[in-house]
């Protein structure tokens, strides 16, 4: 089974959720879930979800959104309608499937920086303004099936950040923080009314399959609920052996699949979900939900929070399937052994030494053009061509603030070889995953394994989205000689998007123009230098 997360794309809901306030609680009117054929619609809405009134991104006129599922082996044809029309926020979009690796659809990846889609000025931070979500590929042939009984849209659990502020104004600011946290769309921020709370509902004696999405812009989350275990079965859509936790962190990007057993008294338990922020706390039910055995009365949990004695560590990880990372199992023994180093400087990422930079023509587009060797590719010093049906072996280290660092791999799943912070190097059994920290401080190092079976340009870069904006990407462009064979023709309509997007106008691209630079200098002195207009 998998959990994909939809960046800059749509939300998700839990179908039999509810939502209290204070000790009243509310049935949530939820959508039918989506199923693989679907259509959906991209429009702008004033929204509260942590009580505080603000313009925002939204799929089919809710948010959350709905829940798009679908069995293995299904083929999706999803129609995307832009309604935007809100020019304080970006008003051009694209969809990028998070999770699935677009074997031979290299194209229809969907990043709206550069390497194989279309648009290539609107940042990823759009969906800091709400169009984000998960997308569930269940497998009905779950090895792991017997370990849980429920397993439906009510058990997927999704984490966010939230701003009040939108976000083509605050990518201008070096520094911006949450104003608050969301679980399943719903929380409260310091100051704040006493907003409603999302309630999950279990009943005694079953146990349930929680699919936990981080759709995060930015910080991480300590996720707990209070009184009860949680067991490990998969992370990033890849299965894991099981491994009992009291408190798991999560990243921007990652999902873990985490076995629950309803087996405590009938009551009211704390769900919390802290992130790594100043002053973070679960004062007055922030960064909290709740978790509400049926027949447990309509109020806030009394349940206290205690310090976990077992939380999770990644190295005790390992992949369930076909463990064991390709190649030599020897540190730098891989067919082609790559050293990436990122600093922060005056809020801009270099890695090694050069700050992403969309370039006016997509790779893939580059590529397809005839463009073959890293001296053609641009970005200049962006690009890294591998070679076909090799072991590639990564090592990622940063310098500077703004970590821990989530990175992500387009198109692969990775083995982690090393966890930053540890100083073990698995080959064995290692996790399998397509989202890892690494870390903050130039003392640590992640080291990641994967092999180029899959041709065309893959994005590389941080998940926390300030971060991508500023720079902290680079594109791996495999096999750039096969892509054309390796990829299923290329929709016509594809290669008539540059054109189209190049066509229009500041006022269609939306983003608030100069005056979200203004707005931002209200705010910060600390600011990027203003970027240009499109």
């Amino acid at each position: 089974m998998f959990i994909l997360l939809l960046l800059v794309s749509l939300v998700s809901s839990i179908n039999a959720a509810s939502i209290v306030s204070r000790s009243q609680s509310y049935p949530l009117s939820q959508p039918a879930v989506l199923g693989p054929k679907t259509r959906i619609t991209i429009g702008n809405k004033v929204i509260a979800p942590d009580g505080f009134e603000r313009p925002a991104t939204v799929v089919n006129g809710i948010f959350p959104g709905p829940l798009i599922a679908a069995q293995k082996g299904d083929d999706f044809a999803i129609e995307v309608v832009n309604e935007l029309k809100d020019e304080s926020m970006f008003k051009s979009t694209s969809v990028h499937w998070h999770g699935l690796f677009q074997n031979g659809t290299n194209y229809a990846d969907g990043t709206s920086f550069a390497p194989t889609g279309i648009i290539v000025i609107i940042p990823s931070n759009m969906k800091c303004d709400g169009l984000r979500g998960p997308l569930v590929i269940y497998d009905p042939h779950d090895p792991l099936a017997h370990m849980y009984d429920v397993d439906d849209a009510s058990t997927v659990i999704t984490l966010s950040d939230w701003y009040h502020v939108v976000a083509p104004v605050l990518r201008h600011i070096i520094g911006t923080t949450a104003n608050s946290s969301l679980i399943n769309g719903l929380g409260r921020y310091a100051g704040g009314p006493m907003s409603e709370l999302a309630v999950i509902t279990v009943e005694q004696g079953k146990r349930y399959r929680m699919r936990l999405v981080s759709m995060s812009c930015d910080p991480n989350f300590y996720f707990s609920i209070d009184g009860h275990n949680l067991t490990i079965i998969e992370a990033d859509g890849q299965l894991t052996e099981p491994l009992a936790v009291d408190e798991l962190r999560i990243f921007a990007g990652q999902r873990y699949s985490v076995v629950l057993v309803a087996d405590k008294p009938v009551d009211n338990y704390w769900v919390r979900s802290l992130p790594n922020l100043t002053h973070a706390s679960f004062e007055g039910g922030m960064n909290s939900a709740i978790l509400r055995y049926q027949g447990a009365p309509n109020a806030d949990p009394t349940t206290v929070y205690t310090t976990p004695k077992n939380e999770l560590k990644e190295t005790n990880l390992h992949a369930l399937i076909n463990p064991g990372a390709p190649g030599i199992p020897e540190y730098g023994k891989a067919d082609i052994n790559l050293n990436l180093t990122v600093a922060n400087k005056g809020g801009i990422f270099y890695v090694n030494n050069n700050p992403f930079e969309p370039p006016t023509v997509p790779v893939l587009l580059q590529i397809l053009s005839g463009a073959q060797e890293p001296s053609q590719l641009l970005p200049n010093g962006n690009v890294i061509v591998l070679e076909a049906n090799k072991v590639v072996e990564l090592t990622l280290s940063t310098t500077g603030p703004g970590g821990p660092h989530p990175i992500h791999l387009h198109g692969h799943a990775f083995d982690v070889i090393q966890s930053a912070g540890s100083r073990i190097f698995n080959y064995v059994n290692p996790v399998r995953r397509d989202v890892v920290s690494a870390g903050s401080t130039p003392q640590e190092q992640m080291v990641i394994r994967w092999t180029t079976d899959n041709s065309g340009p893959w994005f590389l870069h941080c998940h926390i989205d300030w971060h991508l904006d500023a720079g902290f990407a680079v594109v791996m462009a495999e096999s750039p000689s096969d892509t054309r064979a390796h990829l299923n023709p290329v929709p016509q309509e594809w290669n008539q998007l540059c054109p189209i997007f190049d066509s229009l106008s500041p006022t269609q691209l939306g983003g608030g123009g100069r005056e979200s630079y203004q707005e931002a200098s209200s705010i910060t002195t600390l600011l990027f230098p203003p970027s240009p207009l499109p």
